[in-house]
């Protein structure tokens, strides 16, 4: 029997002129091609997803970079459904952001935790301005060995591109890797750039955009994996 399609969520709001949005359709492509098994994947409008919006269907869930989202509060329901239903998550530079303050609100209790793009007044912004503004940077990137990521890409040193303005507040940073959200990548200047929550089935959210690699016909390792992920799951 032909095993089904794997459903994957897009969290996010499509725009055509966004590059990482031509990129995550074509990445899964190349994912699905490598895996023989088929991929279907919905574009979930932040501003749609609301509280009796159905996720069950879904076999893993990436949110998507260019935020802010039109809606912040259907993005992070959408990630504490996959944190808390053990569904595959992947979030890539705005995705990663969120995937901080869904855990920051939801895990830690900090009811008044912000995003620092749509809240700059806050006084418990996790997410700040980077010191330096990554758009369109490359850089390389230490992974913890042994991380999801790591065996992923199957070394411990990457390059990897960005378009990204926030990152973790280092006021914080502390405090919030204390628990199951753990850094397992930092680049050359020592800096935060990717998380895994342990005790899950995958769940890996990045700074940088690997899915930018499929336009140029590569196949991105981690959006590899977590296609791998939503299969087993599916099993």
């Amino acid at each position: 029997m032909e095993s089904r399609a794997l459903r994957i969520a897009l969290i996010g709001d499509f725009d055509p002129q966004v590059t990482a949005h031509q990129a995550i359709p074509v990445a899964l492509g190349l994912a699905a091609e490598h895996l023989r098994h088929p991929v279907d994947f919905e574009w979930l409008a932040t501003d749609r997803i609301l509280p009796e919006t159905p996720l069950q269907p879904f076999d893993g869930f990436w949110c998507v970079p260019a935020s802010p989202y039109k809606s912040e509060d259907g993005a992070l329901r959408a990630i504490r459904f996959a944190r808390e239903q053990q569904r595959p998550f992947l979030g890539t530079c705005g995705g990663f952001q969120h995937a901080v303050l869904e855990f920051s609100r939801n895990v830690l209790g900090w009811a008044d935790a912000a995003h620092g793009e749509t809240s700059p007044d806050a006084s418990r912004a996790v997410l700040t301005p980077l010191t330096c503004s990554l758009v369109e940077a490359v850089d390389s990137i230490h992974l913890v060995p042994g991380s999801l990521i790591a065996r992923a890409y199957e070394t411990s040193e990457i390059r990897e591109g960005y378009r990204c303005r926030y990152g973790v507040n280092p006021q914080f940073e502390r405090e919030l890797l204390t628990h199951e959200l753990h850094a397992v990548g930092h680049d050359s200047a020592g800096d935060l750039r990717a998380i895994e929550l342990k005790n899950h089935v995958f769940f890996v959210a990045t700074l940088f955009q690997p899915e930018r690699a499929a336009l140029k016909g590569q196949l991105p390792p981690l959006v590899r994996a977590f296609v791998e992920a939503c299969s087993e799951q599916c099993r």
